[in-house]
Order: C-alpha cells, then sequence, then structure tokens
C-alpha cells in the first residue's frame, strides 16, 4: 500500500481492519488522509496499519494526527504512529466516551474544539463539529483547497451510520443541513470510507437522507 497525491497538498492511503463496536466486528477499508508538503504532514485519522501509514509519510514531520472520531477502526494506530513520530493525537473531548473503549489507560494528547484552525504548509484546517455518528464527531473544512474531509459523518451516497451507540440520525441530519450543506456545493469531499463526491451532490439528497432513515 502506498500513498497517492489526489490534490494540491492532500495525499490519500487506504488501510484494512475490523470496526468493533456494541460486541460486533465488520471489515472495514478505511481511508488516511495526509496533508502537507515534503517537510510537514498532518493525518487525519491513524487506523490499522502503523507500518503503512509510516511509510506513507516517510522522513516527514507529523505536526499532529487529527482525529475525525474515535471509533476503534479510525484510531487503533494512533498511539504507534503518535509514538514513532513524538506526534499528538487530538480529539474533541465529547468523544472521550468513544475513545475510551478502545484506550481506557492512554488519554488523547490534546483536544480539538469546534471553530479551531490547523494549518499546515499553508493549508487552513478548519475543525467543525458534527456530532450523530459519534458525540464527538468533526469534519475538517480547507476552504483554499476546496474540500471537506468528512471522517464518518458523510459518505458518497449517504450520512455516516447512527446505529451504533451512542450515535443520533436526527442529531447528524441537523449537523449535515446546518453546518455542511451551507458549504460551497462544488466542494469536494473527502470520506472516512469510500469514493469521494461533493457537498452540493449530497445536499440535493437531504430529503431522501430523512426518509429513509440510518
Amino acid at each position: 500500500m502506498t500513498a497517492e497525491k489526489v490534490g494540491e497538498g492532500v495525499e490519500h492511503l487506504t488501510t484494512s481492519g475490523q470496526f468493533q463496536i456494541d460486541g460486533n466486528s465488520f471489515d472495514v477499508d478505511n481511508n488516511v488522509w495526509i496533508i502537507g508538503d515534503s517537510s510537514e504532514v498532518v493525518l487525519l485519522d491513524a487506523p490499522h496499519d502503523a507500518e503503512a501509514i509510516k511509510k506513507a509519510v516517510g522522513d516527514r514531520n507529523v505536526v499532529a494526527i487529527l482525529c475525525t472520531h474515535s471509533h476503534n477502526d479510525h484510531v487503533n494506530a494512533a498511539p504507534a504512529i503518535a509514538e514513532a513520530f513524538d506526534a499528538p493525537i487530538l480529539l474533541n473531548p465529547d468523544d472521550r466516551v468513544i475513545w475510551n473503549l478502545t484506550y481506557p489507560d492512554r488519554e488523547p494528547d490534546g483536544e480539538i474544539h469546534d471553530g479551531e484552525t490547523f494549518t499546515i504548509a499553508g493549508i487552513d484546517l478548519r475543525a467543525i463539529h458534527t456530532p450523530g455518528h459519534s458525540p464527538g464527531s468533526t469534519v475538517f473544512y480547507a476552504p483554499d483547497i476546496g474540500t471537506l474531509f468528512s471522517g464518518d459523518t458523510l459518505f458518497n451516497g449517504g450520512p455516516g451510520a447512527t446505529g451504533p451507540s451512542y450515535s443520533d440520525f436526527d442529531v447528524l441530519i441537523e449537523q449535515l443541513a446546518d453546518k455542511v450543506f451551507s458549504l460551497p456545493g462544488d466542494t469536494i469531499v473527502r470520506t472516512g470510507h469510500g469514493d469521494t463526491t461533493k457537498v452540493g451532490d449530497e445536499a440535493a439528497r437531504l430529503d431522501e437522507y430523512r426518509e429513509r432513515g440510518y
């Protein structure tokens, strides 16, 4: 597995493993987004395969691991990456209840708050708190490159799942309508799993989301 450059300052890596929640396990492929340049990067999530992620990063400095949320399939390689690169793991504090299911004895290194901006290689990433899939789920909007990194809040064709514990469909739909679908329609959405999409394409399906539920 190697990382592929997919846009200005953005590289993509796919890792595979299991999502475990409520006593169930599911095989999943996760997207890892590496944002930065030839000297420094941030990682959006660190799932499954620490060695593949380390190889993709190479000798660059990892400024931070920004967690979109803390279901195990998004953070199960995070401590190993943090140790390898001396990088902090940052998480919205509302998601600690989920984090503790995987890491009861290891705290995140810092917090992510709604509206906070992280800048890497001249790219601003604005954190937008979008609870619903999990209490602390956070998307990152990069207006300079017209991109939203949506974690599991939004996918190509639908909102994130709200079957697991600590999730809420109605809250998620409200967050999408108010905070995500208000972004420019041509914003590229790079998701936590699966294919990319655009804000406008998904906004047009909002009524469909509401009708079918998740």
